[in-house]
């Protein structure tokens, strides 16, 4: 949009247009919330952060002279919040929250891929000082910032701010070396990486660029490389999280800073009045709090319900309260399908028996992949179609490489997908009997490091079952932490006996039954009808 647009729309917000304020918030936020979340590689902190910019700049937008300086002046509000947040933290020490990561978001919704990704994660190995100032560089060389606003949102002169990210992009192409090396086969870094525990920080980067430096084959570049300014001319920004709200609430000492601050009675009276005006990905409600919302056609996210059948009698954790019990005369509804998804369980006790397997129609399936679809890598997929039980395999391999594990997703449903039972004889977070000294569970250990899910998730078992009626792709997204998949069609009587029965030596624990024969069963976590392009975009709770 243009800038004397935006010229006439501060204006009228300053003059108290409700709906040119709407406007402003929502241009904005996307612009603030790549600068936050981008210096805080996505930490818990974000949001906070990003509220705190964006309820300043309403706050003071009265005291704003010049329009035309508008960016410069909300950028350098955002670096202030985020430096305050810095001084607090050290100030205060709090246990860290775990990182939502931005490198990886970035990756994921931008759909980066090569030397454009090689950057995007190399932002991971930056201090915070760096990672500040390349989350403002990244906007100027995308064309969303000026180099003028940059050193003014920093509070240098251009000169000093030249210097300072010359010495940022030197310590980027570092980094951009680290993430090239370790995404190698060298045989010697492995070894080094063996005690890391998978969390970039200051003092691996150096290990790491030393190893480099002195290593012929981590050292031996392929294809060249190309500079980090001309790979991120024009990347979009990275789009709000379905679901972000943003909370401007107009109440108490509030009010009255909007009040000194210019603000019309007329604009904070209509900001308290219990009504709705929805515009352009953002909604003022009643109580003056702005919320960015999904698109109206796109459903909310729902709560996970726990599934209704387990191998124990001891039930998996639950936030909803249990339903009451329907009077004799009111007759209880089946739950439509979809609307139970997957849960995190507790490990059931190694000796309880399962519950009985409900027996489902099968007609047979059809496998891309043939009897036995192996997927080591990113975007290897199967498509399965008919009527019948799927078995998938897990083969977790933190030892090549630990971290963040992307769960794999079933994308183009068409018809209905049930996760009826767990198998294999263990959970992969099971200790592994006559494993060597610190390699503890199929998830790693101390000594090689640990594959980490994503919160929510639920853990998987060695063998997963599934029941399609339709047909489906599952895709491996492997990202982060190296990990395999075997996908067979399987049977009922391969599945009643896998959970029912352990291997000769003796099983970890029986299997877990999860369908209950109806469509109140569980669906994956991971599952969509739509086909993104990527399909790790596909949310955990999507809606079938």
């Amino acid at each position: 949009m243009d800038s004397q647009h935006w010229r006439a729309t501060i204006t009228a917000a300053q003059s108290g247009d409700r709906q040119a304020l709407d406007e402003l918030v929502a241009g904005w936020l996307p612009l603030v919330y790549n600068i936050v979340g981008r210096a805080l590689n996505g930490h818990a902190d974000v949001d906070d952060v990003v509220q705190e910019t964006m309820l300043r700049a309403v706050d003071n937008l009265g005291s704003l002279r010049d329009p035309d300086s508008f960016r410069s002046w909300l950028v350098a509000i955002a670096m202030r919040q985020i430096r305050d947040r810095a001084r607090r933290r050290t100030a205060d020490p709090l246990p860290e929250a775990p990182a939502a990561d931005f490198a990886e978001l970035t990756v994921l919704r931008l759909q980066l891929e090569g030397q454009r990704r090689e950057v995007a994660e190399a932002a991971r190995w930056l201090d915070d000082e760096d990672r500040q100032l390349l989350s403002l560089w990244w906007l100027e060389v995308a064309g969303e910032l000026t180099r003028r606003e940059l050193a003014a949102a920093v509070g240098i002169t251009r000169q000093h701010a030249a210097v300072r990210v010359q010495r940022m992009k030197e310590r980027l192409e570092t980094s951009r070396g680290i993430v090239r090396a370790l995404d190698g086969a060298c045989p010697d870094l492995r070894e080094l990486t063996g005690r890391w525990d998978g969390r970039p920080d200051s003092v691996w980067r150096k290990r790491l660029a030393r190893h480099i430096r002195g290593c012929g084959y981590c050292g031996d570049t392929p294809e060249s490389v190309v500079p980090a300014e001309r790979l991120l001319v024009g990347i979009a920004l990275v789009p709000l999280p379905v679901g972000f709200t943003l909370s401007l609430a107009f109440g108490g000492k509030t009010a009255v800073a909007a009040t000194s601050a210019g603000w019309s009675a007329k604009l904070l009276g209509a900001l308290t009045k219990p009504a709705v005006a929805m515009t352009a990905g953002a909604t003022i409600v009643a109580g003056g709090a702005y919320v960015v919302t999904q698109p109206p056609d796109v459903p909310p996210p729902r709560a996970a319900v726990t599934p209704s059948a387990t191998a124990t009698s001891e039930r998996p954790p639950s936030s909803a309260p249990p339903a009451p019990e329907p009077s004799p005369s009111v007759t209880k509804k089946a739950d439509p399908y979809g609307t139970v998804v997957d849960a995190v369980d507790r490990a059931p006790d190694p000796d309880a028996r399962p519950a009985a397997l409900p027996r489902r129609p099968e007609s047979g399936l059809i496998s891309t992949g043939g009897p036995k679809a192996v997927m080591q890598h990113r975007g290897d997929s199967v498509t399965l179609t008919g009527q019948g039980y799927v078995l998938v395999r897990w083969q977790i391999s933190p030892k090549s490489r630990p971290g963040a594990l992307v769960m794999p997703s079933w994308t183009g449903l068409k018809g209905r997908l049930f996760h009826v039972a767990s198998g294999g004889w263990r959970r992969m977070d099971d200790p592994l009997p006559g494993a060597p000294n610190g390699y503890a569970t199929g998830m790693g250990g101390p000594a090689i490091g640990w594959a980490v899910l994503p919160p929510g998730t639920q853990q998987m078992w060695q063998n997963e079952y599934f029941y399609l009626d339709g047909t489906v792709t599952l895709t491996q997204n492997e990202r982060g932490c190296d990990y395999g998949l075997t996908v067979f069609p399987s049977s009922w009587e391969a599945v009643d006996k896998d959970v029912n029965e352990g291997p000769e030596q003796g099983a970890i624990r029986y299997g877990l039954v999860r369908d209950t024969g109806t469509d109140s069963a569980p669906v994956p976590q991971y599952v969509t009808r739509s086909t993104p392009a990527d399909p790790a975009t596909v949310p955990q709770r999507s809606r079938v």
